[in-house]
């Protein structure tokens, strides 16, 4: 346990890191890649320019100081580190690398406020936090080893289908090099997929599961993505995969992770909503499939937002499903104008997926609601359904990127919880 001291010196120190806590992130990634180079693959480069994992690093480090003395109420925020960290094959030996360049990097931002007693009491507390993720980690590594099919590490995998999905969005089908079959996962969760980068070393993203488990391949439909600006340039591994990857092409997958999933084996009579924006739609699929072969007969309210009909993916199977399951409802929402000659109408309108639209479909409100999307998109659906008094339990999001700025609006200023 930690020592008194170290958790009120910690406290204290909550005001100071909220008001320097991207300063100091800032910092600190610079920093290491520099002093160690050798951890940089595991960071998304798109996220670094754009400010991202700086801020979320920012908000965990702020959480991490408020509320030191009842970690109970991080227990989330540790499952979904510990879930990434083995997503991203991070072991015990890199722990003291980003311990030590944080504390330099508390030390060399904080100046006189990092006094000896601050800095000791952050090792310890540091250190106290990473003995609790390497232990869960150390787990899930074990699962992926024991599972059927399953492994440790990365292993080949090679395209064996490769199938446009929309204006953007591309689907590849992945079957194990060995010819055995994939292990089972949770439908939501997602696989890791590593590929050589432009310096010479490799670079890793994370990408959902979009089929249902049990399958002989696992699928993972990716969206192109493309710089608004020059601080923000191409995603290099998602048109790496739409340009050079052809069926027959080998990929090193890492095996399934993430905390966001559906329990197939739970049962209940309320509804099931499944909420999807753009390319949310991925491990909200997973689900619907899955919910939809475990549980034919439960009522189940799927709606996807899209630009438009031509970046929207996986129309056709939707439709085909909604009109063999007679407890599905399905709809639509684009927010382009629609074009010429395309009429929007019964389940299909313009504009953006609200609490409205949402109400219309589920009248009581009380639901199970499974969602994923843009940052605003998360933003709005999650606000909604806290000002209806949605217990938390039966509130599931997967944020694609650092979290950080779902649940600001209610922190007003403060440190996320």
């Amino acid at each position: 346990m930690l020592k008194t001291q170290t958790i009120a010196i910690v406290k204290s120190t909550a005001p100071i890191l909220e008001e320097h806590g991207e300063t100091l992130t800032r910092h600190f990634y610079k920093r290491m890649f520099s002093h160690n180079p050798e951890v940089a693959p595991f960071f998304n480069p798109a996220n670094q320019a754009a400010g991202l994992q700086q801020k979320a690093l920012a908000g965990a480090i702020c959480a991490y100081a408020a509320n030191i003395d009842n970690l109970e109420v991080l227990g989330g925020a540790v499952e979904l580190i510990a879930q990434k960290h083995a997503s991203l094959q991070v072991k015990p030996e890199h722990y003291p690398i980003v311990g030590e360049n944080l504390l330099a990097s508390i030390r060399e931002v904080l100046g006189e406020g990092a006094t000896d007693d601050v800095i000791n009491a952050w090792a310890e507390a540091y250190g106290f936090l990473a003995d609790i993720l390497m232990g869960r980690e150390k787990q899930i590594y074990y699962d992926h080893t024991v599972m059927p099919g399953g492994w440790e590490g990365f292993k080949s995998f090679r395209v064996i289908r490769k199938e446009v999905e929309s204006d953007v969005i591309t689907s590849f089908y992945l079957a194990p090099v060995d010819g055995g079959k994939p292990p089972a996962f949770k439908p939501g969760q997602y696989i890791t997929v590593r590929v050589a980068s432009p310096c010479g070393h490799t670079t890793m993203r994370n990408y959902s599961l979009s089929d249902k488990p049990g399958l002989e391949w696992f699928r993972i439909s990716v969206k192109r993505e493309t710089g608004q600006k020059a601080s923000a340039p191409d995603g290099y591994v998602s048109n790496f995969l739409h340009s050079d990857v052809d069926v027959g092409a080998t990929v090193e997958i890492a095996p399934p992770c993430g905390e966001f999933f559906f329990d197939v084996t739970e049962k209940h009579e309320r509804p099931l909503v499944l909420l999807a924006a753009g390319v949310g739609i991925t491990p909200i699929l997973s689900i619907f499939l899955s919910a939809l072969d475990a549980m034919p007969d439960r009522q189940i309210v799927f709606i996807h937002g899209s630009l438009n009909e031509g970046t929207q993916a996986f129309k056709k199977t939707i439709d085909a499903l909604a009109v063999k399951h007679s407890n599905l409802k399905v709809y639509y929402r684009y927010s382009d104008p629609a074009e010429v000659g395309i009429t929007r109408e019964g389940s299909a309108s313009t504009g953006f997926i609200d609490a409205k639209l949402i109400e219309s479909l589920v009248p009581n409100r009380d639901a199970d609601y499974f969602f994923c999307g843009p940052q605003p998109f998360m933003i709005s659906i999650y606000h909604e359904l806290l000002v209806w008094g949605i217990p938390s339990a039966q509130v599931h999001f997967e944020f694609f990127g650092p979290r950080q700025e779902l649940k600001r609006p209610l922190a007003q200023g403060k440190c996320p919880m």
